[in-house]
């Protein structure tokens, strides 16, 4: 091979090479990619309640309306997902959560070889059912802080679980009832008077008060 052939070839290869990167250059110019100010990837966020504050916490019915229908029997059930973190039986031990027999009307921090977050001995008061209905429906969200992980449980599945720890003592308490609405017309306004007997009319002119 002579040197005129070996620059034909070189010649070639150098003609190709600036082919691809002219083809590359536009390539890039024509698709390149929208600058990012920062890397990152977007998340998604619950937008804020007019006026910039949190959201109201949904309202939980009310523990007397519930207990109307509460079984205790399904409450046993609903509680072997607890069994986890807590055990029922009088004397049982702690495990994660604590021992949870004699629990309603027990002061929130009721055993003494337990050891409760903060935020759980700092909320104060007794297991009462609506404190228990309350907390059982969004733990976290009624005692910010707790240890407990609990998502919560749905309106007939809490008052079940209620009926059923309450159920865990040597003297179990007596389930509240809802109130029946008073009768009589004790908030109804007075009957007008009628004709012109005076008896609900306003006084007249000359007349004064007494």
């Amino acid at each position: 091979m002579n040197s005129f052939e070996l620059n034909k070839i070189l010649g070639a290869i150098l003609g190709t090479c600036l082919v691809l990167l002219s083809l590359n250059i536009t390539a890039g110019a024509l698709f390149s990619p929208p600058h990012i100010d920062k890397p990152g990837f977007a998340i998604a966020a619950k937008e804020e309640a007019a006026g910039g504050g949190q959201q109201a916490p949904q309202a939980v019915q009310p523990i007397e309306t519930l207990l109307a229908s509460a079984s205790a029997e399904k409450g046993q059930a609903t509680a072997k997902q607890c069994a986890t973190c807590h055990t029922f039986e009088k004397g049982g031990p702690n495990r994660v959560g604590p021992n949870l027999y004699g629990i309603v009307g027990a002061n929130k921090a009721h055993l003494p070889n337990f050891n409760y977050s903060g935020a759980m001995k700092g909320k104060g008061g007794d297991w009462s059912f609506e404190e228990l209905n309350k907390f059982l429906a969004n733990p976290r969200g009624y005692v910010p802080g707790t240890n407990m992980t609990f998502a919560g449980l749905r309106d007939s599945q809490r008052a079940d679980v209620i009926a059923y720890l309450n159920s865990l003592s040597d003297s179990p308490k007596p389930l509240p009832t809802a109130q029946a609405p008073a009768q009589g017309g004790g908030g109804q306004p007075p009957a007008q008077g009628q004709g012109g007997q005076g008896g609900g009319q306003a006084p007249q002119g000359g007349q004064q008060h007494r």
